[in-house]
């Protein structure tokens, strides 16, 4: 029996939003099937369990890279995360794959969209205050506090303004102002 034959049964609960049981039946298939990721993601995603359908959407990529539906999954997860910046990495790894996929490219520009809004200054206090709060948690937002030369680079940002061309000419400090910008750390007006 196919495995398109198989997965009718998981599908049908899905399309009935009957998720939880869907997620039961995807989970019973095999391991090494990237589908089984793919829909149980999906599921997740349904019920607001976003860390785990995140989690099933990585996993689904490792199973298999070359399928850009795995990444358009994967970036909306972590847009409704709000982690714009990682959902733009996501989308343009998939835009790799799959050069001319609508899907990708809209991810792409609604997350540049609320980059920028984040660089101007547009957001709200509550979601200002929400990826601030993440924001500590974020091993890679972790490793910039305690890399010295980026510390060099935001006490100059406050004291000398001038110097801060200088640093945004390096593209490893511009990629990690980025990565503080959209988390709310830093505001570039």
């Amino acid at each position: 029996m196919s495995s398109r034959l198989r997965s009718n049964p998981c599908n049908e609960l899905f399309k009935q939003q009957k998720n939880p049981k869907a997620m039961k039946h995807y989970t019973r298939r095999g391991p090494k099937d990237p589908m089984v990721y793919s829909n149980r993601a999906a599921c997740y995603t349904k019920l607001g369990a976003l860390p785990k359908a995140l989690k099933d959407a990585e996993k689904c990529i490792e199973l298999d890279p070359s399928f850009s539906k795995r990444y358009t999954r994967k970036g909306a997860i972590q847009f409704f995360m709000k982690e714009y910046d990682r959902a733009l990495e996501t989308y343009q790894e998939g835009l790799k794959h799959d050069p001319n996929n609508q899907e990708l490219m809209d991810g792409v520009r609604r997350c540049v969209e609320h980059i920028n809004k984040t660089n101007k200054g547009e957001i709200s206090p509550e979601e200002l205050k929400e990826r601030q709060a993440s924001a500590p948690s974020d091993p890679e937002i972790q490793s910039i506090f305690t890399d010295p030369l980026m510390r060099q680079v935001l006490i100059d940002f406050q004291e000398n303004p001038k110097a801060v061309q200088d640093h945004l000419k390096n593209p490893q400090v511009t990629h990690k102002i980025q990565k503080l910008v959209s988390a709310g750390i830093v505001q570039m007006k």
